[in-house]
């Protein structure tokens, strides 16, 4: 039986032979929230009584992973296929049997990769399920409730993968958020954002801060920084943390504009 506690506001898991603290980190955390109704619990054997994963095919070589009915933050995990390895952006909470059945009929993961600590989940769960590392900035070390031998801290601006694929630190929401960037699966290349970049609801806007939920900015030296990492990126589609956002062709003009308004409302 597994008896790690899974926050089920946000969806991270703590280790078993660890007391949890009496209100969960990541959420207690001003980009994120305690719900209304106080600090609750579960565990992986619970979530397999009542949820299931979805499995959907999004476009040409990337599946979207999201727990049903909704639970936690209601993210997606994207499951990207490559002909060096699997990469799964992002976790959610529950790798159901038919969900690690489906993976590895498909090749399996060599690779699970992050955005930001909001999609740990249950990271250790899926790392172990698949044997593979999971890659973290190491600016966000101080983010990882549940350590194990599969995380892997690295540094620096990028992390070569395979395939041209790699690993962007962008900073911003987290000091190590970061985005995938998988130049063959498009024309001029896509981005997996999580919401180190969040795509509006009209797909013709992208914002990034401090917290979403709490709308909390970012401070004006921090999104200057951000902007200066995506000099020379180029791309044209770009998929986000949430069913629909989607957003193809032409994500690199809705990103240029959306920054300029930020540059223009923080006087750069």
């Amino acid at each position: 039986m597994n008896k790690a506690l899974i926050c089920t506001t946000c969806g991270t898991q703590y280790p078993p032979d660890k007391e949890v603290p009496d209100l969960c980190t990541i959420c207690n955390d001003d980009r994120q929230y305690i719900a209304e109704n106080g600090q609750h619990w579960t565990t992986m054997d619970e979530l397999k009584k009542t949820y299931a994963t979805r499995v959907e095919l999004i476009a040409e070589q990337i599946y979207s992973l999201r727990v049903q009915p909704d639970f936690a933050l209601t993210n997606r995990a994207l499951l990207v296929k490559s002909a060096g390895g699997n990469i799964l952006w992002d976790c959610i909470p529950l790798p159901d049997a038919e969900t690690i059945d489906f993976i590895k009929a498909n090749g399996g993961l060599k690779a699970i990769v992050f955005s930001h600590p909001h999609y740990y989940s249950t990271m250790n769960e899926w790392a172990s399920l698949f044997n593979c590392p999971v890659y973290i900035h190491e600016n966000d070390r101080e983010w990882i409730k549940y350590n194990n031998e599969h995380i892997h801290l690295w540094s620096g601006q990028t992390q070569q993968l395979w395939d041209d694929i790699r690993i962007i630190h962008t900073g911003g929401h987290f000091p190590g958020s970061c985005v995938l960037h998988i130049p063959a699966l498009s024309e001029k290349g896509t981005i997996l954002c999580g919401d180190s970049l969040y795509i509006s609801c009209s797909k013709r806007h992208t914002a990034v801060m401090y917290s979403y939920p709490n709308q909390i900015l970012l401070p004006r030296n921090e999104f200057a920084t951000f902007y200066q990492k995506w000099d020379g990126i180029t791309f044209d589609t770009m998929y986000g943390a949430f069913d629909n956002q989607d957003l193809k062709g032409n994500a690199m003009q809705v990103f240029e504009v959306s920054m300029q308004r930020y540059k223009k409302s923080y006087g750069l």
